[in-house]
């Protein structure tokens, strides 16, 4: 696979930008586990002013996609987002968040086979199937675990385990609709031609008004944040809160990692696009288990060994070996 300079500074952004956010994520999720709407907030208003500036030049720069078209992309979009960031709230540890995110090349096939008739190999198939059970193991022996440390904290365990699925279910919603959006994105692309500045500036920028609905959850976490910890800048001598440095490197990180992404969209197919994804998640994962000790099972690696070998096999990248039938005369 030859790829081009553009490719190769895109895919280093994807690990740079996309590692780095999910580290800065997990360290603020630590610190205040309802933070995931103030987070969103951030990141979307951000990238949309930076938009306005570069891309859209103020507004003076013409669109080559009509809003009409960008609707049911930005509404996808924005709900993917907020699920995401927002499912911490119901107590899904950052570990299974990645690994069910992981997961993205089961529901590609399946929106793949039913909107756009794709047909796929016998070991694409096969793997899909591993990265299920992969993801089911995961999510089992983390309920478990979980289940187990609220037994110890005297809390209402059964209450507690309800709301946790009710995370897990929205992080699989979110996938789908990920999927969904993903397919949308390379119908446009095909029509319009590439146009991943635009893309990214106005998936940002329309849905802002939404954030309204959430004014008083993102108000409530951005004045928690000038209670809790500071951190003293050592050369301008001023403390600053915790939360709103790790707040900045997680604006600063998703920038680079979603514009990336979009740029990545339009140099590369979209299942090269998803196994750099994946392998992405992958180096996040082992990072954040050894970095932050976060419990880890031998059930947990068996679970994530099968979702990221199904991603490689998927990819073609590892092969099952073909039986061919030798005729005897």
């Amino acid at each position: 696979m030859n790829l081009s300079t553009r490719s190769v500074l895109a895919i280093g952004g994807v690990f740079l930008g996309c590692c780095s956010g999910v580290f800065f994520l997990e360290l603020l999720v630590k610190l205040d586990p309802g933070a995931g709407n103030l987070i969103t907030a951030a990141q979307f208003v951000f990238i949309a002013l930076e938009g306005f500036i570069f891309t859209s030049r103020f507004g003076l720069a013409q669109r080559v996609i009509s809003l009409r078209d960008y609707a049911l992309l930005v509404a996808m979009f924005f709900l993917t987002s907020v699920c995401n960031n927002y499912v911490f709230e119901f107590n899904v540890p950052m570990t299974l968040h990645m690994i069910i995110r992981g997961g993205s090349l089961i529901s590609n096939m399946c929106l793949g086979t039913w909107i756009l008739k794709r047909s796929y190999r016998a070991s694409q198939y096969i793997s899909v199937v591993m990265i299920s059970v992969g993801i089911f193991i995961c999510t089992y022996f983390s309920s478990r675990d979980f289940g187990g440390k609220k037994e110890n904290l005297g809390g209402t365990t059964e209450a507690d385990i309800f709301w946790w699925l009710v995370g897990v279910l929205l992080l699989v919603l979110a996938l789908f609709v990920s999927s969904y959006m993903g397919i949308t994105q390379e119908l446009l692309y095909r029509r319009h031609g590439k146009c991943a500045r635009e893309a990214l500036y106005y998936t940002h920028l329309l849905p802002l008004p939404a954030f309204l609905l959430m004014q008083d959850n993102i108000r409530t976490h951005w004045l928690l944040a000038f209670t809790g910890e500071s951190y003293q800048l050592p050369l301008l001598g001023v403390a600053v809160p915790l939360i709103v440095l790790y707040l900045l490197g997680n604006v600063l990180a998703q920038h680079l990692c979603i514009n990336s992404v979009y740029t990545l969209t339009t140099e590369c197919s979209s299942l090269t696009v998803t196994l750099i994804l994946t392998l992405r998640k992958f180096i996040s994962l082992v990072f954040s288990i050894i970095y932050f000790q976060n419990p880890f099972t031998l059930y947990h690696w068996l679970g994530t060994v099968l979702v990221f070998v199904g991603t490689l096999m998927f990819a073609d990248v590892i092969r099952v070996p073909r039986t061919r039938i030798v005729k005897q005369d």
